[in-house]
């Protein structure tokens, strides 16, 4: 399984879950490019946030929606508190 992490503040790590969030927008039938169109970003800057993992809360917020996400938390907000 592919993960990224980062480290927000100094008190929670995010870990997205790309292979995950892959296989969703598969599963939608829907091509990276199409959601990269629908939440407003070129397909290139979408491939390099998928590479590595780094989505803002509105890109991930569309993306949910786009996707009909019933729970987004387990792609993007799996999360460890150290």
């Amino acid at each position: 399984m592919l993960q990224f992490s980062y480290l927000i503040g100094k008190e929670m790590t995010i870990v997205i879950n790309v292979n995950r969030l892959k296989g969703e927008i598969v599963a939608k039938g829907m091509t990276q490019k199409q959601v990269a169109d629908a939440i407003g970003i070129s397909d290139r800057a979408f491939r390099a946030r998928l590479k590595n993992g780094r989505f803002n809360t509105n890109q991930i917020e569309k993306i949910a929606i786009i996707l009909g996400l019933k729970n987004p938390w387990d792609i993007f907000f799996t999360h460890e508190v150290t």
